[in-house]
């Protein structure tokens, strides 16, 4: 964690907003970070969300990606001429980095007519070597544009891709990669939370295993879930993603109740930006993420045919 003892959070805010003004820049935050980071970004979002308003023709010339590396890498693909600040060059993605472009290589080469279908929480490398790109929030329907006749390859996310296919009713030729945090969930921990607060509603991210998401009853992105909750005459919750979630929740629905599924269910890489962290990055413009035109010219046609 980065901490100044000279500057106060409130000071750190002002610093923030001075130096955003003065770098013409926009702050993006992932729905799982930090509240004192939500509350200074002029987005806050899914990773749909965020890969749109990192496409959008904003007079930004600079983006501060709050979230994790490849969060940051998108918004370059998908921004070329803006400059791209990780305030914390060290937050990976423990999916992301359970494959590689030469593994997703040998994988399209046991299937040469099969449609690779790529989840955003992928390392842009990896974004140069599929047909399309999806976001939890639209892996089936990306899924169901391709036609019926067609193989389809998912990775990196298998419980992703077997939720996808269980709703579909369609074979995926799935990768074994999985998020940490939501692998952990267990129906054990439902039938708990279920007894403890009955008149819940109980939602999980599509990220969990398929007998976790059929216990549940909606599964759901993040984004998805703000709706769902928003709409929805119940008064309480049990969420079952990280739970950076619950601060959003809690704030835009005061009057509801939320229960995480579980306490443990934390990101450690998610949580590592701080408010210092976004004021060095605006303050001395790093960490800029620099990638080789060729890889931005390689993945970005299979994200932009995930946005169209």
């Amino acid at each position: 964690m980065s901490c100044n003892p000279n500057l106060t959070p409130q000071e750190l805010r002002e610093k923030i907003a001075e130096l955003k003004q003065k770098r013409n820049a926009i702050i993006l935050a992932h729905n799982y970070v930090l509240g004192e980071i939500q509350d200074i970004a002029d987005f806050c979002g899914d990773s749909l969300e965020l890969s749109i308003k990192a496409a959008e023709n904003t007079n930004a010339d600079t983006i501060v990606f709050c979230g994790v590396r490849f969060m940051a890498e998108t918004a370059k693909i998908l921004s070329p001429g803006k400059k791209v600040l990780l305030p914390t060059p060290d937050a990976g993605c423990a999916m992301a980095d359970m494959i590689d472009l030469n593994t997703l290589n040998k994988i399209k080469k046991q299937y040469p007519d099969a449609v690779t279908v790529c989840y955003v929480n992928s390392t842009a490398e990896v974004k140069t070597g599929v047909d399309i790109c999806c976001t939890s929030a639209n892996a089936e329907r990306i899924v169901a544009s391709i036609p019926a006749e067609k193989e389809v390859i998912m990775v990196p996310d298998g419980n992703l891709g077997a939720n996808v296919g269980n709703a579909l009713k369609r074979k995926i030729i799935r990768y074994n990669g999985f998020c940490p945090i939501h692998n952990r969930f267990t129906r054990q921990m439902i039938e708990d939370r279920r007894r403890e607060f009955p008149e819940a509603v109980v939602i999980v991210h599509p990220e969990c295993a398929p007998d976790i998401t059929a216990a549940a009853d909606a599964a759901l992105s993040t984004g998805a879930m703000l709706g769902f909750v928003k709409n929805s005459p119940a008064k309480m919750f049990i969420i079952g993603t990280e739970i950076g979630i619950i601060y959003r929740l809690r704030k835009e629905n005061p009057d509801k109740i939320f229960i995480p599924l579980t306490e443990q269910a934390i990101c450690p890489d998610m949580k590592k930006c701080e408010l210092f962290d976004v004021y060095i990055a605006l303050r001395d413009m790093k960490e800029e993420i620099i990638l080789p035109q060729e890889v931005i010219d390689s993945a970005r046609g299979a994200i932009e045919k995930m946005l169209k």
